[in-house]
């Protein structure tokens, strides 16, 4: 038998790697129906589902390498980095889906869940003042209209996979997708790596407003801090979102 490696485990969701198989145990149904929904709509690389039994489903590993850690240095190349800009061009570019996703929540919503946030951390003596109120002030910028496109939700830069051709080989993990702020997915994706902004944008092929997704980088992380630490992750481990907050200053 292969080994069992375990991927994700907190509370709410379980992920099990049994060769080339991987077992998704979720408390909320829903976010499955929602990756199963999505992972059928988007016009790009996704796992392949291979049977689901509620609470369990299966899915295929998809080749290649994850393009990089937070936290870490990415080995990927600019082209693969582009590459990914690309896929998620593409993605937004695809008829909208049905369902809300994770980036697009109202910005009422969002603005009192970031007060609301940014209230508890200074108060629990989590971070200094002075530097979530300065977060807080960048992230102003991605509190503002937008027009909804087909958002993966959760791009952070472990999901997407690419080959030693600098191809995206598959996107993973679709639970939050849904209609969506564009720039949301293009800050996820780069966040803790804004060195390779660039080749996303080059990628994605589109102007990009740099204000909105400094924002998104500092709202994104600002919002985290207390569900990260609750689940067993750590956000002050060096190049993770308490950094990310940092480098604002």
């Amino acid at each position: 038998m292969d080994e069992v490696e375990v991927v994700v485990a907190h509370g709410e969701r379980v992920t099990l790697r049994v060769g080339d198989v991987f077992i998704k145990v979720d408390a909320d149904q829903t976010r499955i129906d929602v990756e199963v929904e999505a992972m059928a709509l988007a016009p790009v690389p996704t796992p392949r589902v291979l049977w689901r039994r509620p609470p369990v489903l299966a899915l295929a590993a998809v080749g290649g390498r994850a393009l990089g850690r937070l936290g870490e240095p990415s080995t990927a190349s600019p082209a693969a980095w582009a590459a990914a800009g690309a896929a998620v061009r593409a993605l937004h570019d695809a008829p909208l889906p049905p369902l809300r996703g994770r980036a697009g929540r109202g910005v009422a919503e969002v603005a009192a869940e970031l007060d609301a946030e940014c209230g508890w951390l200074v108060t629990s003596g989590v971070l200094p003042a002075d530097l979530v109120a300065r977060n807080r002030q960048v992230a102003e910028a991605a509190l503002r209209p937008w027009t909804a496109v087909f958002t993966h939700g959760d791009l952070q830069i472990a999901h997407v996979f690419v080959d030693d051709g600098d191809e995206v080989t598959g996107i993973i993990d679709w639970s939050e997708a849904g209609q969506g702020d564009a720039l949301f997915d293009l800050a996820i994706l780069t966040l803790g790596h804004e060195e390779h902004l660039g080749d996303v944008i080059a990628g994605y092929g589109a102007d990009v407003n740099l204000d909105v997704v400094r924002g998104w980088w500092s709202l994104r992380s600002l919002l985290v801090v207390r569900w990260l630490t609750g689940h067993g992750f750590d956000p002050f481990a060096p190049g993770c979102e308490v950094d990310v907050l940092r480098s604002r200053m």
